[in-house]
């Protein structure tokens, strides 16, 4: 029977060293893992190329839809306070502003005026927004989600809903939640689904965050002229 010798101090302490180095290795592949998932990513990363409109509305040289996520992005750098309310004329004060109010800004960095198109649009067909004698006000009508939701599904190409595809995600695209819209970046996650643009809250407020996985999207919509001309 062979003889089986005894584990040295040596040899021992040369496993050790073995055991730490995997150890540090497995503990940072776990945090490259990690930092890869909650950097800033963008569509290439993926093996995909943003989409882009093919227009240029306000005639700037830029892509309708790289114009509106910049004037989203540049609205929210202004750090709008959260104000819910009323105001003569539709547009609310500067420095004050909801959810909806992101959305329109980011429409006229590209040439479009989302309030005078909704205006047009309900005038339209006021059937398709409102009940049999429900009020309705040019003042405040673009700055309801609800409405938007009506508007884009009439005047925009409606898209999943579904996050398992991040190609199906696009700089520039509309998403509705319950009671709440926000822009898609072109700012990505780990797993490739764009970052919102929106205005959150008054603890928040308006942000460029990874958060389109936080709530219920009920509406996924892709903008384009001829849509609205529809």
């Amino acid at each position: 029977m062979r003889e089986i010798k005894p584990v040295t101090g040596r040899q021992r302490a040369a496993l050790v060293i073995l055991l730490c180095l995997a150890a540090v290795l497995a503990v940072c592949w776990i945090a490259a893992g990690i930092a890869s998932n909650f950097r800033p990513h963008n569509a290439a990363d993926f093996g995909f190329d943003d989409l882009q409109s093919g227009r240029d509305a306000d005639g700037d040289g830029i892509d309708d839809f790289a114009d509106m996520v910049a004037g989203a992005r540049e609205y929210i750098a202004t750090d709008p306070e959260y104000v819910s309310k009323y105001y003569a004329g539709g547009y609310p004060d500067e420095g004050e502003g909801v959810c909806t109010d992101v959305i329109w800004h980011a429409f006229a960095a590209a040439g479009y005026s989302l309030k005078d198109m909704v205006d047009a649009d309900i005038a339209a067909d006021a059937g398709a927004y409102f009940a049999e004698g429900e009020a309705h006000d040019p003042n405040i009508d673009f700055r309801r989600v609800r409405n938007l939701l009506v508007f884009f599904r009439r005047n925009a190409e409606e898209l999943t809903v579904s996050l398992r595809r991040p190609s199906d995600w696009m700089p520039g695209d509309i998403v509705v939640f319950d009671g709440h819209i926000a822009i898609c970046s072109d700012v990505r996650n780990g797993s490739g689904i764009p970052y919102i643009i929106h205005h959150a809250d008054n603890i928040r407020r308006a942000v460029e965050a990874d958060d389109i996985g936080s709530m219920t999207v009920v509406g996924h919509f892709r903008f384009s002229r001829d849509g609205a001309e529809k």
